[in-house]
């Protein structure tokens, strides 16, 4: 088995360099380029987002209204409430035109259908969806950017606070940034002090299975990255002797397999933990029951990988509480990598039927805290201008959200920020490109390994 999988990593290797060999082009390969910078063999569409970058987000309102009024709006997402924030854009259009109408249709496809949808929208001349909120980074790059399906845009206000110019921005446009987190059942002994503890013997954390949210892989994909597998190694070393016996025999048989995936020194850390988190975590349809499971009092030590904001829907009861769990990172002393973080990001689709209106709701969403307003009272949900998620934290307040009437009553409510998740609390952040260029190699690999389950 040892060699056979070492075979399928070979040719996984080959296969890469002749593809590379045969001229294939990543994301940041644009084409050929004229003085702006931008590719000189641009589509309509380009053409009016680099007019579109140039405006405020008021220039372009002006522009949306003109181009939509009385027509229907439609959009797709991961996420519903891009639903709730259609109303909350033709109010702030009506502002500035109070006979401005227009309708709208919203669609959240599931069983990750979305790209499928927009593959298949891109055949038309012109396309029925205006813009996208769409998630999983490795998917968008692989199928949607490259293919040329979907095109960034970057409000001038968004790039104005982030100290970036829209011209020369490159990569992605984030609404915001979620964060998966490990948590655990405080109501017994276990403890979990460090991340090599979630995969520790005998130990099945509950986890959205990575078929069932692709988005999961990514997280396990940017482990093989250099910096997270020296995250995993510093926090190896903090280990006790006892622990670290369990852990090296698979550590050790993961170096020759690091090595034929051409992964750096640590990788083979990366890759050992990827394997018994795969092979240990306990498969579940959705973070919701992860949480409503982790706040029961009868779920004693039991751990898991969910979205932060979850914590937030949990309604107390004699045998539920919020008080039963605890955020590993926040624990003092922790050691290792606290969560995973990724991108909801926002794209106006090549063939869009109203270009403009999709660039003026997307400068709303990602430049007012009444565009963000529909994701901001969740925790751990970041938004990805500086100056709304200030405004959002002003508003909402998440820092002391587990405080109940003057009182510290919720201590895994407290939201820590972006900031502290990214430094002290080691999020591992996904990056589009990076997990395009290894989906085939390691996602290769880890499809060989055998899931765990619990039946």
């Amino acid at each position: 088995m040892k060699k056979m999988k070492r075979m399928v990593s070979l040719v996984v290797i080959l296969s890469m360099l002749v593809l590379a060999l045969g001229g294939c082009k990543s994301s940041s390969d644009k084409g050929s380029k004229d003085g702006d910078g931008k590719s000189s063999s641009n589509s309509e569409i380009d053409k009016i987002i680099k007019e579109a970058e140039s405006m405020t987000l008021e220039e372009l309102a002006k522009k949306a209204i003109e181009e939509s009024n009385g027509k229907t709006f439609y959009g797709v997402g991961n996420s519903s409430r891009g639903k709730t924030a259609l109303p909350l854009f033709i109010e702030y259009l009506q502002t500035i035109d109070s006979s401005y109408s227009m309708e709208y249709e919203w669609q959240q496809p599931k069983n990750n259908k979305i790209f499928d949808q927009l593959t298949s929208d891109a055949l038309k001349s012109t396309g029925t969806f205006a813009m996208t909120l769409i998630q999983d980074g490795n998917q968008i790059e692989s199928k949607m950017v490259q293919t040329k399906t979907l095109k960034t845009f970057i409000p001038q206000e968004w790039a104005k606070a982030n100290g970036v110019k829209a011209d020369e921005y490159d990569g992605f446009l984030p609404l915001q940034t979620l964060n998966k987190v490990f948590m655990f059942n405080n109501t017994g002994s276990a403890t979990y002090d460090n991340c090599w503890d979630f995969v520790a013997e005998n130990t099945h954390a509950l986890y959205m299975d990575i078929d069932s949210e692709i988005v999961g892989k990514n997280f396990l994909y940017m482990l093989t990255k250099d910096e997270y597998a020296g995250w995993l190694k510093e926090a190896f070393e903090a280990l006790d002797s006892t622990e670290q016996a369990y852990l090296t025999p698979t550590i050790s048989a993961m170096e020759s397999e690091a090595k034929d995936l051409g992964l750096g020194e640590n990788g083979k850390y990366a890759l050992a933990w990827i394997k018994l988190w795969v092979e240990n975590y306990n498969a579940q349809t959705d973070d919701g029951p992860i949480c409503n499971t982790l706040v029961s009092a009868s779920a004693t030590d039991q751990s898991g990988l969910l979205v932060y904001s979850k914590l937030r829907s949990v309604e107390e009861s004699d045998s539920v509480s919020k008080k039963n769990v605890t955020v590993a990172a926040y624990n003092d002393g922790y050691k290792g990598i606290g969560g995973f973080g990724y991108c909801h990001y926002l794209f106006v689709t090549d063939n869009s039927p109203l270009p403009w209106t999709a660039c003026a709701f997307i400068a709303y969403l990602t430049c007012t805290e009444d565009g963000f307003s529909a994701w901001g009272k969740d925790m751990g949900g970041y938004s990805s201008n500086p100056e709304v998620a200030t405004a959002i934290e002003a508003t909402y307040n998440h820092s002391e959200g587990g405080y109940v009437d003057g009182q510290n009553t919720f201590e895994c409510c407290n939201d820590r920020g972006y900031d502290w998740w990214t430094t002290n609390g080691k999020l591992v952040l996904e990056d589009p490109e990076y997990c395009s260029s290894v989906a085939f190699t390691v996602g290769s690999w880890i499809e060989l390994l055998t899931k765990y389950s619990a039946e």
